[in-house]
């Protein structure tokens, strides 16, 4: 039924405007007719049948007035949106019914009701353009056809198979609700034809429009039927299923009372022998509360939900449930805090003792201390720190909490896809419970803990809710100190709560979320951090862990090394600690089996306890080469280098793309040759460089996806070198977008890949312009031995690319 607007107020007899319908013959000898168009909301109208609606939008009275002026007829067509106030020919179904009107009264309120009769199929082919103040839709009439196709005239076997399936699917449907069936199951007795009776049952079902307009635009018999049958198939199966639950709650209802009944006598036998034990809980929450430590508000709903305990049966199924929620209540640390330390020095130790490195993170750490001792109050920070994995960022957060003296709770969020997990569910669920932070609050005991929310980036959403949307409130410092969980219902301040969160990219955290935290990046390690930290922290770590101790096991500098370089391939140092205490196991083997007194793990002998060497260094090439070009990127576990290649062939201008390419490196791809072709001249290429070779982009590792857009300077120059026949530099990695013009954007992750091309033996790295303040920023360990050359323009690329001839 159609909503009211505001042009429903104007007075509609005096804009009526004059119609004159028209037919016209196309090239085909279709018949097309001009008539008063309305587009109905959420209901179908099928030929045939006589229905009534409400019109209030001016457009759909001014087509009805219309229609009542010529011949009656009104063209009724559903539109796709019905919440579309004004619609155009995308926005309606295309096959509508052609209506004669039969009765049209005004009611209050500028609303008109119209009865009509469903005529004929008809297909609208657009509306008309003349300027009017309704809709004027050009349709052509589709006729329906009498028989099924291909079946002759008089031959009804497979009309008549038809209408008995139909009729048993309808009884079956009927059984469900029976008041259609009183009436609808007369018509397979008269004297209906197939298409008519098909189109009279759609009609009788409570079903939604859009299954209607499916039945209206079946236009065959045969291709109805089979709408029709699905439609009744679904409609039955839908019916059981709600049946099933029906029966389900109605016998659980019966089961409850029956309980309820016998608990009732139980109870009162139990009066009756002195025996009343149901007080004795209400008591001792009453004593809880008494010493909770709370604000007035939080314990008089405490209070009112004790009462409400008391008026219950101790037995009943409800108590259980109030039981369980005043435990909730009474546990949770209202207003009992913890003293924070404010010895910043003493933090400062506990940091450096626990961490290798990481200077920004601590430096941000110990300023959150000194503000706090200063301002005396309790807001705190949301931190999060982005980074590799085996980063440390885990054990970061157990160290801040440890030298600020806060309580630690861990929350990870990873796959947590039910809002309900962080807001908590509501009390009439069965089995609810509240939500991790308020859960995490109460593990800590104290209102002020340190609370890391672990993964905040792998969180995801589905039916159940937007579990970032949920995390919007708890991660806002201006709201959070009233946050309300769904199970406690009564606000919670999260305001005092250190929130450091941790996740491995920003790419994936929805933007509104992300604006509400302080990002710290923790990037990837060098090898000679990573030395340090296994020589500092895993290797006393390995040996406590697996029972032994520096006298029984050594492992020398030198092996340590060869383990960073040629054991493992990443940004942090997770898999260092796994083959550190692979070294342990088998040490301690060793120490038990061959009786050793002590066991010395060097270079030499490294190979008999972690196997040959695992990771082969992708090194640079041994001389310049021509359509070969050494390219960084990024990777969730550090930096890489990517080697491009082009080959040349005759052919038909074609680009082929190969190695598992993303969309953006495709387009970076597309980009660059683009460019080279604007700057031919320069490079005197033939005329038929373009239209007589083809051109063949790979890079290798073909089974491991590719995707960013900081490869396009590289595919550009391997290209035209290519093209050129011009040898690139083997010792010359670079990393950098490119435009049409020829410019080179900035990108991001550039120590990660600073540390793939040293580690690959690169000599000279060239570098947007763009980023020089990273380039800056960027520690002189990793810089060292490298030439790191800034360019703004593809010219530039390639003088420093290209070898000399």
């Amino acid at each position: 039924m159609e909503e009211n607007t505001k042009a429903g107020n104007m007075n509609l007899d005096e804009i009526i405007t004059d119609y004159a319908s028209s037919e016209e013959q196309n090239g085909n000898s279709t018949r097309v007719l001009q008539v008063p168009t309305v587009a109905l909301r959420g209901m179908t109208v099928l030929p045939g049948l006589v229905i009534h609606f409400d019109l209030s939008r001016t457009k759909s009275i001014l087509a009805v007035e219309q229609a009542m002026m010529s011949d009656q007829r009104v063209f009724l067509v559903g539109q796709k949106d019905v919440e579309e106030d004004d619609p155009d020919y995308t926005k309606v179904y295309h096959m509508g019914c052609l209506a004669q009107i039969k009765q049209v009264t005004r009611l209050p309120e500028n609303v008109v009701r119209v009865l009509v009769e469903g005529l004929d199929r008809a297909i609208l082919r657009g509306f008309s353009d003349e300027e009017k103040n309704y809709l004027v839709g050009e349709i052509e009439i589709v006729e329906s056809p009498l028989h099924l196709e291909g079946v002759a005239e008089g031959s009804t076997i497979e009309e008549e198979a038809m209408m008995r399936n139909l009729r048993e699917l309808f009884m079956e449907f009927c059984s469900f609700f029976p008041r259609i069936g009183k009436t609808m199951l007369k018509h397979f007795d008269g004297t209906f034809s197939l298409g008519v009776l098909m189109d009279e049952l759609i009609e009788s079902m409570p079903v939604t429009f859009d299954k209607k307009q499916a039945v209206l635009e079946a236009v065959d018999l045969g291709t109805r039927y089979q709408v029709l049958a699905k439609i009744l198939y679904e409609e039955i199966e839908v019916a059981k299923i709600r049946t099933e639950l029906t029966e389900q709650v109605k016998g659980r209802m019966e089961k409850n009372q029956k309980e309820y009944m016998l608990r009732e006598q139980m109870n009162y036998i139990r009066e009756e022998l002195g025996e009343d034990n149901v007080m004795s809980d209400a008591e001792q929450f009453q004593q809880e509360l008494n010493k909770l430590k709370a604000g007035r508000e939080v314990k008089e709903k405490i209070q009112k939900e004790i009462n409400r305990f008391r008026s219950l049966g101790q037995g009943s199924a409800e108590s259980s449930v109030e039981r369980g929620y005043l435990e909730t209540l009474l546990e949770l640390p209202w207003d009992k805090v913890s003293k924070d330390n404010t010895d910043i020095k003493r933090a400062e130790q506990i940091l450096e003792r626990d961490h290798y490195g990481l200077e920004q993170v601590k430096e941000r750490i110990l300023e959150f201390l000194a503000v706090r001792s200063l301002t005396k109050r309790g807001d705190s920070p949301i931190i999060c720190l982005v980074g590799p994995p085996g980063t440390g960022k885990t054990s970061i957060a157990r160290s801040v909490a440890e030298s600020l003296n806060k309580k630690y709770v861990r929350i990870c969020l990873g796959g947590v896809r039910d809002e309900a997990e962080i807001r908590g569910h509501r009390r009439t669920y069965v089995g609810a419970m509240p939500g991790r932070i308020v859960t995490g609050l109460k593990q800590a005991g104290v209102k002020n803990p340190l609370m890391l929310l672990d993964e905040i980036d792998k969180v995801s959403s589905d039916y159940r809710g937007d579990t970032s949307s949920a995390l919007l409130e708890v991660l806002d410092s201006e709201q959070n100190n009233h946050f309300r969980d769904h199970y406690v219902e009564i606000p919670v301040d999260l305001s005092e709560v250190l929130f450091i969160a941790t996740a491995n990219s920003t790419a994936e955290i929805p933007r509104p979320l992300l604006d509400r935290m302080e990002i710290i990046e923790v990037t990837s390690y060098t090898a000679n951090e990573k030395f340090h930290i296994a020589r500092e922290h895993l290797i006393a770590k390995q040996l406590e862990k697996n029972g032994l101790d520096a006298k029984k096991l050594t492992i020398s500098d030198g092996a340590l090394r060869e383990i960073i370089l040629s054991y493992t391939s990443e940004a942090g140092v997770r898999e260092l600690e796994r083959k550190i205490g692979e070294i342990c196991r088998k040490a301690a083997r060793q120490l038990l089996e061959q009786k050793k007194p002590a066991v010395h793990v060097t270079g030499r002998n490294l190979e008999q306890y972690l196997g040959k060497r695992k990771i082969a260094r992708d090194k640079a090439n041994d001389k310049d080469d021509i359509g070969i070009v050494r390219g960084l990127a990024w990777t969730s576990v550090g930096g890489v280098t990517m080697q491009v290649e082009v080959n040349m062939m005759p052919g038909k201008g074609e680009i082929r793309l190969t190695g598992q390419l993303g969309d953006v490196m495709k387009e970076s791809a597309l980009t660059g040759m683009s460019y080279i072709r604007s700057v031919s001249d320069e490079y005197s290429l033939p005329e038929d460089t373009f239209t007589a070779y083809d051109f063949h982009i790979h890079i290798p590792e073909g089974a491991v996806p590719k995707d960013g857009p900081s490869a396009g300077i590289t595919m550009a120059t391997a290209m035209l070198s290519a093209i050129t026949r011009t040898p690139v530099r083997a010792n010359v990695a670079m990393t950098g977008e490119i435009t049409l013009r020829g410019r080179v954007l900035a990108i991001g992750g550039l120590k990660e890949k600073l540390l793939a091309a040293k580690t690959a033996g690169m000599k000279t790295v060239l570098v947007p312009k763009e980023n020089e303040k990273d380039v800056e920023e960027i520690s002189k360990e990793i810089k060292s031995g490298l030439d790191i050359i800034l360019v703004e323009k593809m010219e530039e690329v390639i003088r420093h690319a290209f070898a000399e001839k």
